[in-house]
């Protein structure tokens, strides 16, 4: 049987497929557009791929976007079982307008490794480096979250830097983090390549908060434990929410008081992120067209080694199996 160690470039190349699908349409105004060509491309990438797979989440349903079914089944049928959490676009609304951060990206594992949490309304999420590894809880105030992880790293809180959502929701946090003195990045979409970056040290990016969706804190939590890194996620509850939503969540099995760790949304020790770019962002470059073909930045990193590989592909459509379906 193969291994999934060694299938991880397949992988890749499903968010590669997804990449080139949504930058087609780059700044054309529909996210629903590049959503749909993100799944219909990475789609056709997976029905390429030797594995009895299945995909237990993707995130869109709550929006009425196009997606993956959920527990749609992929893959030839013909390798090792597999589950997958896929995003095919975090940062669809940045695709759409031609603004920086969205990627392409996806979690796997052997069936019954991810823990996804619904969704449904959003979910509270720090990510940062091993430094913080049961240094930081959700039970802590902003503010000693952000002076434990600097105080950790060893930095002054001036070279300190945050990354987060640029969301109403979040108007609280963001001014705690001025009067705190420590540098903001305010990202429009793409809260995966954000919790990423906090544990990869050349990204100058030190640590992520704020709320976001369900299924990416998966993806997300994927990543940072291949990296090392620590991710605490707790449901967070915010007055407008449907009065309902937290009956839902705990019918769905959700512990709506617990801090989920990333070793709990991503469980064992044989896993795989991979994501590609669509529009430059912290993370990853962009997809660049070329005559009869695109150039695609992707990382892909796995355990039980820790490997982390960062790669340019160069595609040429004419003939190629996936590409020469859908473009001419």
């Amino acid at each position: 049987m193969v291994s999934l160690r060694a299938l991880a470039p397949s992988l890749t190349r499903i968010t590669i497929a997804g990449a080139v699908g949504a930058a087609l349409h780059i700044g054309q105004g529909s996210p629903d557009l590049v959503d749909a060509k993100a799944v219909e491309f990475s789609r056709a990438a997976l029905a390429q791929t030797d594995i009895e797979g299945e995909v237990i989440a993707c995130e869109g349903p709550k929006d009425n976007a196009p997606a993956f079914q959920r527990r749609e089944k992929v893959g030839t049928g013909k390798g090792p079982k597999l589950e997958f959490v896929i995003d095919p676009v975090d940062g669809t609304t940045a695709a759409s307008k031609g603004r920086k951060d969205a990627i392409s990206a996806l979690a796997c594992a052997p069936t019954g490794c991810f823990q996804v949490l619904p969704d449904d309304g959003y979910y509270f999420k720090v990510a940062t480096d091993a430094h913080s590894i049961g240094k930081i809880s959700l039970e802590m105030p902003v503010e000693e979250i952000v002076r434990t992880v600097a105080r950790e790293k060893k930095l002054p809180l001036e070279n300190f830097t945050v990354i987060m959502l640029e969301r109403d929701r979040h108007i609280s946090i963001l001014k705690t983090l001025r009067q705190l003195g420590v540098r903001i990045i305010l990202i429009p979409d793409g809260d995966i390549a954000a919790a990423v970056a906090t544990c990869i040290p050349s990204s100058g990016v030190d640590l992520l908060v704020g709320a976001g969706a369900g299924p990416e804190a998966t993806i997300a939590a994927t990543a940072v434990k291949c990296l090392g890194g620590t991710m605490l996620v707790k449901v967070w509850k915010d007055q407008r929410d449907d009065a309902k939503r937290l009956d839902r969540l705990k019918a769905e099995g959700v512990d709506v008081e617990k801090t989920y760790r990333e070793d709990e949304l991503a469980k064992g020790n044989e896993l795989v992120f991979a994501a590609s770019g669509v529009t430059k962002g912290e993370l990853l470059d962009g997809v660049r067209f070329i005559p009869d073909g695109a150039i695609v930045n992707s990382i892909c990193m796995r355990l039980p080694s820790g490997t982390v590989e960062r790669s340019e592909t160069i595609l040429r459509f004419k003939g190629h199996p996936v590409y020469r379906r859908f473009i001419t």
